[in-house]
């Protein structure tokens, strides 16, 4: 008994050490440590008792501040409080807890639930690293980076995190309850979440390593996020306006004649798309060059474009043939992997003849030597010769036929398997890096395929990958593309129309799968999904994507795709001051419904529908409406090979003009208003919308203010001083359009304007403050016709000055 009282006692009163981040501790053998980066994020380290822990992260970009904290010893827990967190550590078993100052509860370590078992990676001593949490029972969390499985709430999944094609893997992810969690490591992750426990078992590291972060909704939490791991810096207006792109032009005429037809068309562009090869040949894979003879001039084909009055981005990898000079400075240096890569053959006959080896290797991204290389060549060979922007492919970077051994590989900062998911993140960190050294006078944009925590920072745009052309992995891509945005990475789009389309080329009319109704509304049903991605992009292979050919004026699903590329320019000022409040706000462009309608616990899974910006609501029409839902599986790996399929596709006549219907849910807690007709519409309620080829459901939400832009071939055609501004009533409201030079990181130095508008739902009252800023060029007048949905018009004058307009 006594001995018994002894030992509670020693239990009772194990020591802790306060340091200028919050505490260290020993507890249950391993060394703990809780260091407050800020009031409201909290970093949780873990490692076996004296052992080295020593970790620059790769993601997390922030100095820990100085934080306000207190301490609070009772018994064998210490509480630390901050005015936003409350966290408990028991000394014990060394379990961390998390609550609210108000004492809610919002995550705990699960009793027991940190394990590392010793492993040896390629000579370095090291760690499998296990940590387990308890959630409630009822409690959605999302995020995890982008997955295809089509599922919005990320409960009782189990994920390998690891770059892939298709797969972007974000150890992050947020809760209902208003809380995140990052779990800062690189390798390999195993993520589960079942009636147990929700883990992540790494394959290497030191320790466990984590932040928690609470911003008490959806968009603190990015907020907190982006803080930790960096800002979004502010995207070119003509980056948001529509782009058309295959795989691929394969002359210099041929894109340069895309460019053309859009314009006698009077159908907008922005941007087009050069991929792969007009370096040559896969033996000059990714030469970053124009060795191809079919593209003799570079800098006139982009001189070409620019005077077509659009942009002109381009295909890079990760990776180099042999006979490039990249390649041979490179390898010399030893800073080549020996992994197997795409492409595998010299030869571009699929399927590859593996007796005549590419000899195409990955270059070591994570080495600060061979970044400044890799940016030399870029710089020299591409951005010199006018390229606007980078599309970054392979970012993951491609891996084929993975072999354990391929994990042994040595990077500048250890083993492939150490930092493996990291890779995209020091690939595009590069390029964004060594361009704003070399001219601040045009911001960075790159397309990319994968991506990692932190990535926001530098100015890339992360595309879905290969997917197919099918029903089912379209409807993926609204999870896939919410999720990835609730890691705090806000640019994410997807090839309109799928990427391998080959199934649809079959006997239907000239052979050409544009012309097959099956693939025609599939292709307008992602179009218009791709409308209110911050990236509207067409792109893939099999089956041409150009408006024309599709069809001519006049014909129905002509007809839809111009439309919704018109209503697109229509929204840019709409879409820009969006992208300034994910900059300077910590907004985010595509908002799962949970973000602004918590409360309605209806929307919590709802995985179909999302809102664009604080103000629309999007209902994409995922089902096929006219024609056959045909099944077509395919994926980046079998994708390549081409086969067509059977020819079998029903010829009977289709009649898009036929009028269809859609189910759309309206969150509770507002009134709505239906896009095209105005029509008004209480929340909280499951209703059917009347839709044809050329509408799907848009709601706008009581309160909002949608500046609507003109009629335009691309972005920057007009200026925006005659604006429709469309005030929808029902509740108070406000919106800020942006302004600035549109190219240059000026705004960086405050040269920017802002104009508030406010509404007064009681007073029936719109104000427009006065203006905020300048910039060199800036319009001093202009004119705002405001609009309501009763069709009660009023113009006004604007000099910068207060003005009220009352109805």
């Amino acid at each position: 008994m006594f001995v018994l009282a002894v030992s509670t006692l020693n239990t009772f009163a194990q020591p802790f050490q306060k340091t200028k981040l919050g505490i260290k501790a020993i507890a249950n053998g391993n060394e703990v440590e809780l260091q407050f980066y800020t009031p409201s994020i909290v970093r949780v380290i873990k490692f076996p008792e004296g052992k080295p822990f020593l970790k620059e992260s790769l993601s997390v970009t922030l100095s820990p501040a100085k934080t306000i904290f207190t301490t609070q010893q009772t018994g064998s827990t210490v509480l630390l409080k901050t005015e936003k967190i409350n966290v408990r550590l028991d000394l014990v078993t060394g379990n961390v807890e998390f609550s609210s100052v108000s004492g809610k509860g919002l995550l705990k370590e699960k009793n027991k639930g940190t394990k590392f078992t010793s492993f040896n990676d390629t000579g370095a001593d090291s760690y499998h690293v296990y940590q387990a949490f308890t959630l409630d029972k009822e409690e959605p969390i999302y995020g995890l980076g982008q997955h295809q499985r089509g599922d919005l709430n990320q409960r009782n999944q189990k994920y390998k995190l690891e770059q892939g094609n298709v797969e972007d893997a974000v150890p992050f992810f947020q809760s209902v309850k208003g809380y995140g969690l990052f779990w800062d490591n690189y390798s390999p992750t195993e993520f589960q979440d079942d009636a147990d426990e929700t883990s992540f078992k790494s394959q290497v590291g030191d320790g466990v390593d984590y932040y928690f972060m609470y911003g008490g909704n959806a968009d603190g939490v990015i907020a907190d996020m982006r803080t930790l791991t960096g800002k979004v810096p502010m995207f070119p207006l003509w980056t948001y306006g529509f782009w058309q792109s295959k795989e691929r032009y394969k002359s210099q005429q041929e894109l340069l004649n895309v460019v053309k037809m859009y314009r006698e068309l009077n159908v907008p562009l922005d941007g087009i798309i050069q991929d792969w090869q007009y370096w040559g040949n896969n033996y000059l894979w990714n030469a970053m060059d124009f060795l191809n003879v079919d593209f003799p001039d570079g800098k006139k084909m982009a001189d070409d474009v620019h005077a077509q009055n659009a942009h002109l981005i381009i295909s890079i990898w990760s990776s180099f043939g042999l006979q490039t000079k990249p390649y041979q400075e490179l390898d010399k240096k030893g800073m080549l992997y020996n992994i197997k890569t795409w492409p595998e053959s010299g030869s571009e006959k699929w399927p590859p003849n593996l007796d005549y080896p590419s000899g195409v290797r990955v270059y070591d991204a994570y080495n600060p030597e061979a970044r400044d290389i890799y940016w030399k060549y870029a710089n020299n060979g591409l951005l010199a010769k006018g390229i606007d922007g980078w599309w970054m492919d392979s970012t993951e970077p491609d891996h084929l036929q993975i072999k354990p051994a391929d994990y042994d590989t040595k990077t500048y900062l250890g083993s492939f398997r150490k930092v493996r998911n990291a890779y995209p993140l020091m690939a595009v960190g590069g390029v964004y890096d060594h361009q704003r050294k070399t001219t601040s006078d045009k911001r960075v944009f790159i397309l990319t395929r994968s991506a990692f925590a932190g990535q926001q920072r530098y100015g890339a745009n992360t595309w879905s990958g290969d997917t197919g052309s099918s029903w089912d992995t379209f409807r993926k891509q609204i999870p896939a593309g919410l999720n990835f945005s609730l890691t705090g990475i806000p640019h994410w789009n997807s090839d309109i129309g799928g990427f391998f389309a080959g199934a649809y080329n079959k006997a239907w009319g000239d052979g050409s799968g544009s012309k097959n109704p099956l693939y025609q509304e599939l292709y307008v049903r992602w179009l218009q999904f791709g409308t209110f991605n911050p990236m509207m992009r067409s792109h893939g292979t099999d089956v041409p994507r150009e408006i024309y050919q599709f069809g001519k004026k006049g014909e129905p699903i002509y007809d839809a795709i111009d439309k919704f590329i018109n209503l697109r320019y229509t929204l840019l000022p709409y879409i820009y001051s969006t992208s300034w409040a994910v900059t300077a706000k910590q907004s985010t462009f595509m908002r799962a419904l949970f973000m602004d309608f918590v409360d309605d616990k209806k929307v919590w899974d709802i995985n179909n529908e999302y809102m664009f910006g604080q103000s629309i609501l999007v209902a994409p029409v995922v089902k096929a409406q006219y024609t056959p839902e045909t099944i077509v599986k395919v994926n980046e790996n079998s994708g390549w090979n081409k086969k067509e399929g059977k020819e079998s596709d029903q010829k009977a006549a289709i009649d898009f003009t036929a009028e269809k219907s859609s189910k759309v849910y309206l969150p509770a807690g507002t009134l709505w208003y239906d896009f095209w007709t105005n029509e008004q519409l209480k929340g909280g309620q499951e209703l059917i919308k009347k839709t044809t080829i050329d509408i799907i459901p848009l709601y706008i939400k009581a309160g909002a203010i949608i500046p609507m832009g003109p009629k335009v071939q691309y972005a920057t055609q007009q200026k925006w001083d005659n604006l429709e501004v469309k005030v929808y009533p029902g509740a108070n409201g406000s919106f800020i359009l942006y302004e600035d030079e549109l190219d240059n990181y000026n705004y960086e130095k405050g040269a920017y304007t802002e104009i508030e508008f406010n509404w007064n739902d009681a007073a029936k009252k719109l104000t427009i403050a006065n203006r905020k800023g300048s910039y060199k060029g800036m319009l001093q007048n202009r004119k705002f016709a405001i609009l309501l949905p009763s069709g009660a018009k009023k113009n006004v004058t604007y000099t910068g000055k207060k003005i009220e307009v009352k109805f």
